[in-house]
């Protein structure tokens, strides 16, 4: 599963309409969102290259099946093929048990717990039997796969940049909201007693990579907020990438770690708005590469979903 995209031009509207709750941008924000797209040469990329992940999972998973044969499907959450419509595909070609992974490595109540709902409403008492995955942000084949792409980042860098390069790692910042102790929650997730998970995710795979690594200078940041109200989860990461400027480090790489494929997110707000902001505060930037359909990446996500099957389905 996955959040969606507008398949066009065309389609804008009717996309942030959908991710709006049903309300029109207005025309000025509309513009925008148009004039973003034009600026990455009008690509929507998300739907291909899910479609794509999810061939290379279900290639992968026949591959080494023990007498069972897997088969995947996709499902969006706010462009077709919808999810609804897809687990009323999976009930009608006689699937009864069934995987459902979210292309989100952090768990939050605001994300992927959302497919989860869907995909309950859909299938109320009836066929498939749904098991989910609910992270693979520590997996060690993902953090393994993150520490390979940092590192190859890292690589492009000459050797005085990269001794002093900084290594950001983000996700898209959520809304938040404040509990009496001080301590921020997802605004409308109450599944988190301790602490945030979705934060807290986000910090392991970081740490994770970094140990992997042994790197000495990183960060978190969140990127990406949306234009409500209400306070997100920062620090954002232009100003990160600000203070690393004024600290005196010579390069960042950013690993959108909350992601696993490029779509406006990072091909327009990191490779254009970012970079920009970079160039401008006087500090080489440099992207990871994304996940898409990268053989290893499949392979780790086969091997998530065997996992769940093995605990959950069998």
């Amino acid at each position: 599963m996955a959040y969606g995209t507008a398949s066009g031009p065309e389609d804008i509207e009717r996309y942030y309409t959908d991710i709006r709750g049903g309300r029109p941008p207005t025309p000025e924000h509309l513009e925008e969102l148009k004039a973003r797209y034009v600026a990455i040469g009008n690509r929507f990329p998300l739907a291909g290259i899910t479609r794509q992940q999810a061939e290379g999972i279900e290639r992968e998973l026949n591959a080494t099946a023990d007498g069972e044969t897997f088969r995947a499907y996709v499902g969006m959450k706010h462009s077709p093929p919808f999810i609804p419509e897809t687990v009323d595909r999976m009930r009608a070609d006689g699937i009864e048990r069934a995987v459902g992974i979210a292309m989100a490595p952090h768990w939050s109540g605001m994300s992927v717990e959302t497919y989860h709902e869907r995909i309950r409403k859909a299938t109320g008492e009836g066929p498939p039997a749904f098991a989910f995955v609910r992270s693979f942000h520590d997996h060690p084949g993902f953090v393994a796969f993150l520490a390979g792409r940092v590192a190859h980042a890292l690589g492009t860098l000459g050797p005085a940049e990269r001794e002093r390069a900084a290594v950001i790692f983000s996700a898209h910042s959520l809304p938040v909201r404040t509990l009496e102790d001080g301590s921020l929650r997802c605004k409308s997730c109450t599944a988190c007693e301790d602490s945030c998970r979705y934060a807290d995710g986000l910090r392991e795979t970081a740490d994770l990579v970094a140990a992997e690594l042994g790197l000495p200078h990183r960060a978190i940041a969140w990127q990406s907020a949306g234009r409500t109200a209400d306070p997100w989860w920062g620090p954002p990461i232009e100003d990160v990438v600000a203070e690393l400027a004024a600290a005196g480090h010579p390069a960042v790489v950013v690993c959108s770690a909350g992601f696993v494929a490029d779509h406006l997110e990072t091909l327009y707000d990191l490779d254009v708005e970012l970079r920009r902001e970079a160039e401008e505060a006087g500090i080489h930037f440099v992207r990871t590469q994304m996940p898409n359909a990268d053989p290893g990446f499949v392979r780790v996500l086969a091997q998530v979903v065997r996992e769940v099957v093995r605990e959950h389905l069998r």
